[in-house]
């Protein structure tokens, strides 16, 4: 028996104006699945700031679940390698002179010294202290001083290495040895982004900062729409965030998504005038500045902006994209990935973020960035973009490659500051949840549960 939406839900639904829409969205966007039997317990404050959580967390969800490393265009060519941190944990995420993509632990196994602390691309790994080396296969290269080593065995002096798997031009470590099988993992994403391709994507910005929350607050505030009226007010008038439609596929533990009209303003805005609709969207999204958009119906002005983004696509792409709908060219088609990846599918909002703890602090946590933009019809495609590290005083705003992104993104720390000192003032010990609205995150703390532990 099919589940029905939520009543009371604002109207026209998305799948109401996908139906409208010039260009139909594609089968894979043209069904719901909303959620059903995640119970409304309250999620407990501790679970945000307290120190031993988050050590549980390194040892049960880190140190156990697949996670994004890299993009695979940063590891070109042999020696090509990046650094992955994640608490304590730090790795080498290498492309080896075979050709083979590969993850070693980043430290000498001499005194411990950390191999590399940025990426780039090397011949060897030697570490900088004594010169102790290894190749890019991980093996024991040369050893300073051999004389004095005879208690060293070669053939066992290689750098540990953890799981290594690749989906959607993304590189996924696990550092679990009996870890279940990444494409098991994925469930229902490759399915899905069958549609979208990530693999045909690279990463043409990279932004990354540390932002003064704990990072399942971060993640949590970009997997709803529900305080866009009051954090983004500026956007209503053109972003129907309250028919937002969120996604928990049933038995499915690792991915829900959310689905967001755009160039189309709220139904609680109330009637908005569509020279608005234009100027305000013109106003703040720089991709759609120039679009040249006359009056009509909002659904006019909705297939406007989308024939006007598919031919800039297909322009700035260097290959045809004009046969894309509506939704894959103007809307927010978002998914995520447990624990800390969220993927946008479609070309007009090419987004990905990842959120995770920064070191062991668990009132801080990275916050990224990342726009994949289309390669060229022949997979040719500019450098990958190397992260750009923001200061903590810095703002987004001041990473220019974000475009508007980066003032929503500012708008959305401040109240992240706010929530994590509230959430230790505050004297009730759980936060309460909206059963719709906020669906995904009460789906991604079911299964955080199950990682830690946690009986239901």
């Amino acid at each position: 028996m099919a589940i029905k939406p939520p009543e009371g839900r604002p109207t026209p639904s998305v799948q109401d104006i996908y139906a409208q829409d010039s260009r139909p969205a594609p089968d894979v966007l043209r069904f719901e699945s909303p959620p059903a039997g995640l119970g409304t317990e309250d999620i407990s404050v501790e679970r945000y700031f307290d120190q031993g959580w988050h050590n549980l967390e390194m040892d049960r969800v880190w140190r156990k679940c697949w996670q994004m490393a890299c993009r695979v265009e940063e590891l070109q060519k042999p020696g090509d390698h990046v650094v992955y941190n994640i608490g304590d944990e730090s790795l080498l995420v290498t492309r080896t002179s075979k050709g083979e993509i590969r993850a070693f632990v980043n430290a000498c196994l001499h005194r411990g010294v950390l191999l590399r602390t940025t990426g780039g691309c090397v011949e060897r790994f030697k570490c900088p202290f004594h010169g102790f080396t290894w190749s890019l296969e991980g093996k024991l290269a040369h050893i300073p001083s051999q004389w004095d080593f005879d208690h060293v065995n070669r053939e066992e002096f290689s750098l540990p290495e953890v799981k290594v798997g690749q989906w959607g031009g993304f590189v996924f470590v696990n550092f679990d040895p009996n870890c279940e099988p990444l494409d098991s993992y994925l469930e229902i994403l490759p399915k899905h982004f069958e549609q979208f391709k990530l693999e045909d994507r690279y990463k043409a910005a990279h932004v990354c900062k540390v932002v003064p929350c704990n990072w399942k607050l971060a993640q949590e505030a970009f997997i709803e729409s529900f305080h866009i009226p009051v954090a983004h007010p500026q956007t209503t008038t053109y972003v129907a965030w309250d028919t937002t439609q969120y996604d928990i596929f049933p038995g499915v533990r690792h991915v829900n998504r959310m689905l967001t009209v755009e160039a189309m303003p709220a139904p609680s805005a109330g009637e908005v005038e569509t020279d608005k609709t234009i100027k305000h969207m013109q106003r703040d999204v720089a991709f759609h500045a120039r679009a040249k958009i006359e009056h009509g119906s909002q659904a006019d002005v909705r297939n406007q902006f989308a024939d006007s983004a598919r031919d800039k696509l297909s322009k700035s792409a260097k290959r045809d994209l004009r046969g894309m709908s509506n939704a894959e060219v103007v809307d927010v088609i978002q998914y995520s990935l447990f624990p800390n990846l969220v993927p946008w599918g479609g070309h007009g909002a090419p987004i990905c973020y990842r959120f995770r703890p920064y070191e062991n602090d668990p009132e801080r946590a990275v916050m990224e960035i990342m726009l994949l933009f289309a390669k060229a019809e022949d997979g040719s495609h500019p450098p990958p973009a190397a992260p750009h590290w923001l200061t903590e005083e810095q703002s987004w705003s001041d990473a220019p490659e974000l475009g508007s992104a980066g003032f929503v993104a500012d708008q959305d720390t401040e109240n992240l500051r706010r929530i994590q000192k509230g959430l230790r003032a505050t004297h009730k010990p759980g936060i309460t949840l909206a059963n719709y609205q906020e669906s995904r995150i009460r789906h991604f703390h079911q299964t955080l549960d199950r990682y830690m532990g946690v009986k239901p």
